[in-house]
């Protein structure tokens, strides 16, 4: 028993070693960076300098904002999507969940074009308000919030399906019928029934869908310019426009602190639920 425990020590040993190098000496010299302060020792100025200034604060009320809506609009629509992919036959299955994760083999920058040909000033949608007389002119529909939460949840919505279609295909078979039969209503059903059983791919799906949606940057440069600027592309901003690494170190930090908040606030949430 101790020789083998040794052995898979020796084994995970590198792997340990590689994690470290990889994860935690990047995040340990950020750590150093975004609380240096100016006469060399720990400080919190960079932060408290972040903060007071209003566009600062904007971009970073928006981002958490966008980010929770597109993780809350994903999570309504992955639901409906993987019960109905779970309740598919073994072939039409796979052709659907083929489907639904094809975009994930697509590069961001087509995926994101797709959006601009559709909300472009000449683009499908424009084309159709105009066409059924809703408006007499174009709306401006790039640059917006709206273009911004249309193109990240398109990106990241097969992340969201793909989390819970596995936690659903766990689901035992006789489980719902038996809800029904007992005079469960369908509202019932979910609440009940599939959201506490499903509530380990929900929270994987959240955590990848908002920290994709935080850390998102080619979506967000392209659909929102520079009228809806989000943390990403303020950080970006700050690294090769300005050259002012100090207060992208405080950028990066922020996005960091609400990944892990926002994994937490899910698992909590669904420990609340037990």
């Amino acid at each position: 028993m101790f020789r083998n425990t040794r052995e898979g020590l020796a084994l995970a040993l590198p792997a340990a070693i590689f994690s470290t190098l990889l994860f935690l000496v990047p995040v340990a010299i950020l750590l150093s960076e975004a609380f240096r302060g100016t006469s060399g020792g720990w400080s919190l100025q960079g932060y408290i300098d972040f903060f007071s200034t209003p566009l600062n604060r904007t971009v970073f009320l928006r981002t958490l904002k966008l980010g929770a809506l597109v993780a809350g609009t994903a999570a309504v629509i992955g639901y409906a999507a993987a019960f109905c992919i779970v309740n598919l036959g073994p072939k039409s299955r796979g052709k659907v969940f083929g489907m639904v994760v094809l975009p994930l083999m697509i590069s961001p920058v087509a995926r994101t074009y797709a959006w601009i040909v559709i909300l472009g000033r000449t683009g499908i949608v424009n084309e159709a308000i105009t066409g059924l007389g809703l408006s007499d002119t174009p709306l401006r529909l790039l640059f917006t919030e709206t273009a911004v939460f249309l193109g990240l949840l398109q990106l990241f919505l097969p992340l969201m399906i793909i989390s819970l279609v596995s936690a659903m295909e766990n689901i035992p078979r006789d489980v719902i019928p038996a809800a029904r039969v007992l005079g469960a209503s369908w509202i019932e059903v979910f609440f009940k029934v599939i959201l506490p059983l499903t509530k380990e791919g929900l929270v994987i799906g959240g955590t990848l869908v908002f920290t994709g949606a935080l850390t998102a940057y080619i979506t967000p440069a392209i659909l929102g310019g520079s009228k809806v600027l989000m943390l990403e592309t303020l950080l970006y901003q700050r690294v090769n426009v300005s050259n002012d690494f100090v207060s992208a170190s405080v950028i990066a930090m922020i996005l960091i602190v609400m990944s892990f908040s926002a994994n937490l606030l899910l698992k909590r949430i669904a420990t609340a639920r037990n």
